[in-house]
């Protein structure tokens, strides 16, 4: 039965950062500092603990076909916006290429980037176009648009993932005035920017802004995304969405994050912090970023080699191998607890 399987699947998909993990158990290590996954390291404050606890209670039903209390919290922070909620911004990102693509349409992607959107894109059929960035990552704003000829939908992230740069919100409008189709923005890392693209929704129906509670609010456990969209946009991002997508407990611990909005700052607050040290710290190469992981290059060593390495000294880190158009000297190295990141720093400067 296996000759039925798509070829789209028999070689390719997402990529786990798990031989780190691995490598560090073997090499027993009694504390590991995990630093691969972009992940934030406090865990969810007891507010968010219990709200989550009490929603599990009915977990016994579906949750409803719109989670209010998510959406009325989400208002709080992006007023009179149209959203729409997923199972992390991966699912939000599958319900737009559902909506806009079919069979055979090119989806432009700006690489090096976060895969998902291409794996999603191939897997509604569509053809897959790359688009690489100049040497210092920043977007080629007419090779982009370029490449969006003809295209329903295209996909730019920043801060970027793996490279941590931001791209200016003038490039972002400039790519919206030249495009006909629709711009999905991915925003995963926005808080840790200083930079809000969201003015740009009130000129552009275009634009739809892709947004996650994993990062800033700590639930990548729970994987809860939501995007800000045009409102002719919404009734058919209704209808393409997965059903009952977000658990009960998923929104309540949600709405109850929301609510926490200085905790949010003082994890940015330590982000910026840790960002500079890195930078003037670790001897090797550290790129400008503006999410809560930096980008190292660790030439002449290979980005694999150079993982494998520090997962042996107890640090887990993330290849770049696997990022398309991004050459294997590279490693993503993610901010966390002040003793994980002082390790890092050690450990690293003395591969």
């Amino acid at each position: 039965m296996k000759r039925w399987v798509r070829d789209l699947y028999k070689e390719s998909g997402y990529v786990y950062a798990t031989r780190a993990w691995e490598i560090a158990k073997g090499a027993g290590c009694p504390k590991i500092a995990r630093l691969a996954s972009n992940e934030n390291p406090s865990p969810p404050s007891p507010a968010v603990v219990a709200a989550a606890c009490e929603a599990v209670k009915g977990a016994n039903r579906y949750p409803p076909e719109n989670q209010w209390d998510l959406l009325a919290a989400l208002k709080r922070w992006h007023p009179d916006e149209h959203m729409v909620l997923g199972a992390g911004m991966d699912g939000v990102i599958e319900t737009v290429i559902r909506v806009l693509v079919g069979a055979g349409d090119p989806v432009v992607i700006s690489t090096p980037t976060f895969s998902f959107y291409g794996i999603a894109a191939a897997a509604q059929g569509a053809r897959v176009v790359l688009c690489r960035r100049e040497p210092d990552f920043s977007v080629n704003v007419p090779a982009f648009l370029q490449a969006c000829r003809g295209a329903r939908l295209a996909f730019l992230c920043t801060p970027n993932n793996p490279t941590g740069n931001v791209t200016p919100p003038e490039a972002v409008a400039e790519i919206l005035d030249g495009m006909e189709g629709v711009l999905f923005l991915d925003n995963a890392y926005v808080e840790f920017s200083g930079t809000d693209y969201r003015p740009l929704l009130r000129k552009y129906d275009n634009l739809v802004i892709g947004r996650t509670l994993s990062k800033i609010h700590a639930l990548a456990g729970l994987r809860l995304g939501y995007a800000l969209v045009p409102a002719w946009m919404d009734p058919y991002l209704e209808k393409a969405k997965t059903p009952f997508a977000v658990s009960v407990v998923a929104a309540a611990a949600g709405a109850a994050a929301l609510g926490e909005a200085e905790r949010a700052k003082a994890y940015a607050a330590h982000v910026a912090r840790w960002r500079e040290r890195y930078t003037k710290e670790i001897r090797w190469k550290v790129h400008p970023s503006g999410a809560n992981f930096v980008l190292v290059d660790v030439a002449p060593l290979t980005g694999t080699e150079a993982m494998e390495r520090l997962a042996a000294r107890c640090v887990l880190v993330r290849s770049c191998a696997s990022f398309p158009d991004l050459a294997d000297h590279y490693l993503r190295v993610s901010i966390g607890e002040d003793w994980e990141n002082e390790l890092l720093i050690r450990e690293i400067n003395a591969l």
